[in-house]
């Protein structure tokens, strides 16, 4: 028998290995935080375009307005909410609540339909603003 190697267990494929919550939740809030290095960097556009005269905010204003604009834009936005969300998380881990399996699973949840109901909400009313 161990002349076969397919006898041995192999290790679960991505095809059916489930991620937990709190796994997702955790690989999302360091993927977010990235993220949002780069929101920064359109935030100094945006400053930048706006002391630097009407030309150069026209040209951030059609960049922003842009297909591929708005997605990024909504992107940041989720990114903002979701790191916001879980940032609160997991100050309640450092006081030491939330920590059973159920709880922190349910918490993991709430924290993701709360970030896209946020970011949708503000990017909505905030969206108007950028003319």
């Amino acid at each position: 028998m161990a002349d076969h190697p397919q006898a041995r267990p192999l290790s679960p494929h991505l095809q059916i290995y489930r991620w937990p919550v709190t796994m997702a939740t955790s690989i999302l809030h360091r993927f977010t935080g990235v993220g949002l290095t780069g929101g920064t960097v359109i935030l100094a556009w945006w400053l930048i375009a706006a002391a630097t005269g009407p030309e150069a905010y026209a040209d951030f204003i059609a960049c922003a307005h842009s297909v591929l604009g708005q997605i990024v834009l909504f992107g940041v936005a989720l990114a903002a909410a979701y790191h916001f969300f879980n940032g609160i998380r997991h100050l309640a881990w450092d006081a030491g609540y939330g920590f059973a399996v159920k709880t922190a699973n349910a918490t993991g949840i709430v924290v993701l339909i709360l970030s896209v109901l946020t970011a949708a909400g503000f990017f909505a009313v905030a969206g108007g603003y950028l003319s």
